[in-house]
């Protein structure tokens, strides 16, 4: 039974933003006494950064201002797949090989500013681990005090998830950069503007490609840093950084596979953001963890994790089930049990 200390759920107003609506689900979320964790309080719709958190919170909210731009940039991506389809059916029609030319220089620096982002994210990401790990606090410690970082560190997942999701319905990305990629290198294009290159030079080039060609490109920025972060601060224990995780994914599966709450949810948006913030951290403690998350001894409940979003309607939960399938490091470990990965099928 999940004790609760709020009067009501959420706000009543229907006019309540939808990042009202997250803080309100993640203060409930953390009202919860949870087997391997305790019962703390985090009031994610009204934290206010500490004179001590002040530092970190102006670097992390710096980025996190830009994702909505990036997310409507990313929604706005049209490609040029019928320039470059007439370009290549037609390799001596000039007028068209500009055109399609022109026409994907644009996009590629839309997808330069889109990778440099991830940079951003990757580094905020690294501020908030190094503030919630650190000891002499516990985890759990870090995100009762420092509410405002864990309100962070929960909307840089949900970001990271709502970008992949549209990224893996953009196939356009790839076949662009790709012809970008293919006419710099063969210089068949003589007396057009190449500046582009002083935008997007070869090693650019490369670096994006490697990010564009991942199936959730952001969530694989985050659990490399992730990993990272762990490798590189040795004398920290690995706890620190995994109990934060699984904390995290256990709370988010309570409320959803709740009804008694989940029903209270004044919109959709506030049960997928639960369901992203879910994934994003089994997704970051299964790349950190030795053993990963789908192993018996995880302090994550995977079967209960993947049973709630197959729960959800199928369209909905499509890119997030992608994610654990793809983004991943331990699912087809022989230690996986096979129910776990039939789950995935």
């Amino acid at each position: 039974m999940l004790p609760f200390t709020l009067t009501s759920l959420f706000s009543s107003s229907s006019s309540s933003s939808c990042r009202n609506q997250m803080g309100n689900l993640l203060k409930v979320l953390t009202c919860t006494e949870l087997e391997q964790g305790p019962n703390f309080f985090l009031d994610f719709e009204n934290a206010q950064a500490t004179e001590g958190e002040r530092e970190v919170w102006n670097q992390v909210n710096a980025v996190l201002q830009d994702s909505e731009s990036i997310l409507t940039g990313l929604q706005a991506y049209k490609g040029a797949g019928q320039e470059i389809r007439d370009a290549i059916q037609n390799p001596n029609d000039m007028t068209l090989q500009e055109r399609a030319w022109n026409s994907v220089c644009p996009l590629v620096i839309k997808l330069k500013k889109f990778y440099s982002f991830s940079l951003r994210l990757e580094e905020a990401l690294r501020s908030l681990l190094t503030s919630l790990t650190c000891p002499p606090l516990t985890p759990t410690q870090h995100l009762e005090r420092e509410q405002a970082l864990a309100k962070q560190f929960a909307e840089i997942l949900h970001f990271t998830l709502r970008f992949d999701e549209l990224k893996m319905r953009i196939p356009a990305i790839q076949n662009d950069f790709s012809y970008y990629r293919r006419t710099i290198s063969r210089n068949r294009i003589n007396n057009m503007n190449l500046d582009i290159e002083n935008e997007v030079n070869n090693e650019m080039a490369n670096r994006m490609s490697l990010f564009y060609a991942e199936a959730t490109p952001m969530l694989k920025t985050l659990s490399t840093a992730t990993t990272n972060f762990v490798s590189e601060n040795k004398t920290l224990p690995l706890e620190n950084t995994t109990d934060c995780l699984s904390t995290m994914a256990s709370v988010c599966k309570v409320m959803l596979e709740t009804p008694e709450y989940s029903s209270r949810f004044n919109s959709e948006d506030t049960l997928l953001f639960c369901m992203r913030v879910m994934v994003g951290v089994i997704i970051l403690y299964d790349h950190v963890h030795p053993n990963g998350a789908f192993n018996k001894s995880s302090k994550i409940d995977m079967k209960g994790c993947i049973k709630v979003l197959k729960d959800q309607p199928a369209d909905t939960v499509e890119g997030l089930l992608n994610a654990l399938k793809f983004t991943t490091k331990h699912l087809n470990d022989e230690s996986t049990p096979k129910n776990i990965r039939t789950m995935l099928q």
